[in-house]
């Protein structure tokens, strides 16, 4: 057990190509059997990470290098995903920071480098994509540098070694303009670079729990790394929790080490490997296991707190119950509290309502990835529109502000500027590249709710908008809600195409002829900045000429689809959206229009 060991990081912002990396290192590491079927970007192994092409939650893997074993954690880029960043830097003992040959440092870039340098690693910079016909990497070598400098990177952190690489091609380089065959030089500057653990082997066992799994057979595991002493196969371990407080006493029944993609059961582990063990119920996020001689807990980094929540609800409307699996309070309870076990950055409370759970987490993205997850597994809920949570400070009330870059063609520059600026943002800097303008803008939170489907649409779905959570500050005032109105069907029934015939000059329709729909149900969206009702079941009267509704051909404008997201972003404060397995139907609150006038006027919407 006394091997050398590596423990490392990729870090980066989403889409700087961090997975496909990890991809080359364990096929050219000789992870994978020559005749072995590999599937692209293996790491992230769920299918909303394969078909959003982001990681959301970290894993890890383990590669052997000329006889040194390097345990690798492939880290979520999007913001809304940090703390699962946060507590795996505490895991590792040196990062690489992945950097687009093009884009440049990017906001993730510069959240996930600042907790880097503040836990004192030394980073190995990367430059990938080198191959991109737009790629500058001199200039972005001299912007992470000046981003090091901007972070207050130490003299040491400031002399960072430097590779550039092609990650599909598993091609890294010293030199930009060089040769490279493969990713030698980057196994052998982790090697020499990256500090080995220490390995205090005759200190009693301690490790902290920095991520938590399931498994049917065996229940809840923990991994993490060991910081001190030896952990055996059954032997007796005490758990405390984050505060010291003594949790249970049980034994290891299984025992993990990570290789290529598979964990690996051993007899024991030491100081400074990174393990997965079973055995403890109760184990949390930030626990200590430790060896009962010494019962004083890790200091665990406190991660950042949720800025943004919404209410997840039992689905109400008249279709409820009949396309889900897992419909009840207690089933959307039950799968809420699994989540927050595994999931660190996500906070649930209950209300006044035992059919109403409030879920806080970090962003927009991060609540929909849980909305999406849980549709997928069969539940059937409604959700309300996201709101950001606000502090008060000094006895000011304060709101959560983010980062914004936005990436646009000089042609809609103006436009976004005008956009953002009505949300209360602030233009901080432009920089002009070819035809295209980085636009960086610190935003209150609450006005970027909605905004990223219309700078879609302003930009001719060109427009590329990058975030991060930057800070609590004064409440920025009124920002102006959706400029439009809803188009709110009058009776349950099956939409016709006589009916959306007549009704097309109103506005764009999100249903199509044959679907069923509710009175109360969003169809449409208005033209004008008010609600209006519509009827979308009419059917036309049939006379000795017309025996059928469809004998006479009628055009009718494509519906509008709105994923998920797009969904979420589109509902407004007095509306929800229901979620199940097989629909996605935008409603109001209030499905009665009395109901809603009323509402209207006393502003009840939860």
């Amino acid at each position: 057990m006394n091997h050398e060991i590596r423990n490392i990081a990729i870090i980066a912002h989403v889409d700087h190509g961090k997975t496909t990396l990890v991809d080359q290192m364990l096929k050219q590491s000789g992870t994978f059997r020559e005749n072995q079927q590999i599937v692209e970007r293996v790491m992230d192994s769920n299918d909303l990470e394969r078909e959003k092409g982001i990681t959301i939650s970290s894993k890890n893997t383990a590669v052997h290098w000329m006889g040194t074993k390097i345990n690798i954690v492939d880290t979520p880029g999007h913001a809304d995903f940090g703390g699962e960043v946060e507590r795996i830097l505490k895991m590792v003992n040196g990062v690489i920071l992945l950097v687009d040959a093009a884009e440049g440092p990017l906001p993730q870039t510069k959240f996930v480098l600042r907790k880097s340098l503040q836990l004192g690693y030394r980073p190995i910079v990367v430059i990938n994509k080198i191959d991109r016909k737009d790629a500058r990497p001199d200039e972005v070598l001299n912007e992470i540098f000046d981003l090091f400098v901007t972070l207050e990177a130490t003299d040491e952190q400031l002399d960072f070694p430097t590779l550039y690489a092609i990650g599909l091609d598993g091609v890294a380089k010293t030199d930009v303009d060089g040769s490279g065959d493969d990713l030698s030089p980057l196994f052998e500057m982790i090697v020499e670079h990256v500090p080995p653990p220490q390995r205090h082997t005759d200190a009693p066992f301690k490790m902290l729990v920095s991520s938590v799994d399931w498994n049917d057979y065996v229940g809840r595991i923990a991994i993490g790394r060991v910081e001190q002493g030896v952990i055996r196969l059954n032997r007796e371990i005490s758990l405390l929790d984050r505060k010291g407080t003594f949790k249970e006493k049980a034994r290891a029944t299984k025992l993990f080490t990570f290789s290529g993609l598979n964990r690996e059961p051993v007899e024991e582990a030491s100081s400074g490997d990174i393990i997965a063990l079973a055995g403890y119920e109760s184990v949390n996020i930030g626990d200590t296991l430790t060896d009962a001689s010494d019962l004083s807990p890790i200091d665990y980094y406190d991660i950042d707190q949720p800025t943004m929540a919404m209410f997840f609800r039992v689905n109400n409307s008249p279709f409820a119950g009949r396309e889900g699996d897992y419909v009840t309070s207690n089933m959307i309870r039950d799968r809420l509290k699994k989540e927050i076990r595994t999931n660190v950055s996500i906070r649930v409370e209950p209300t006044g309502s035992p059919e109403v759970f409030k879920v806080s987490g970090r962003g927009e993205l991060q609540l929909a990835i849980l909305t999406e997850t849980m549709r997928r597994e069969g539940y059937e809920f409604a959700v309300s529109r996201p709101e950001v949570l606000m502090k008060e400070i000094d006895g000011k009330l304060h709101e959560p502000f983010e980062e914004v870059v936005i990436d646009v063609h000089q042609d809609y520059s103006n436009k976004v500027i005008d956009n953002i600026q009505q949300r209360k943002g602030i233009l901080t800097s432009m920089v002009t590249e070819s035809e295209n303008h980085r636009l960086t803008f610190v935003v209150p939170s609450r006005g970027l709710i909605g905004f990223r489907s219309e700078l879609l649409t302003e930009t001719r779905g060109t427009g590329l908008m990058h975030q991060h959570f930057e800070a609590y500050k004064p409440h920025a005032g009124e920002i102006p809600g959706r400029n439009r109105g809803a188009l709110v069907a009058l009776e349950t029934g099956e939409v016709t195409s006589y009916s959306l015939e007549g009704l097309q000059d109103r506005g764009r329709f999100l249903v199509k002829p044959g679907d069923a729909v509710y009175a109360g149900q969003v169809v449409g969206i208005n033209n004008r900045s008010e609600d209006l009702v519509v009827n979308v079941v009419k059917k036309k009267n049939l006379t000795n000429h017309r025996a059928t509704q469809s004998a006479d051909a009628v055009k009718i404008s494509k519906e509008v689809t709105l994923n998920l997201e797009q969904s979420i972003e589109f509902i407004d404060r007095d509306e929800l959206l229901e979620v199940t397995p097989k629909n996605l139907r935008i409603r109001k609150y209030h499905l009665d229009p009395n109901d809603r006038k009323r509402a209207e006027k006393q502003k009840q919407f939860t």
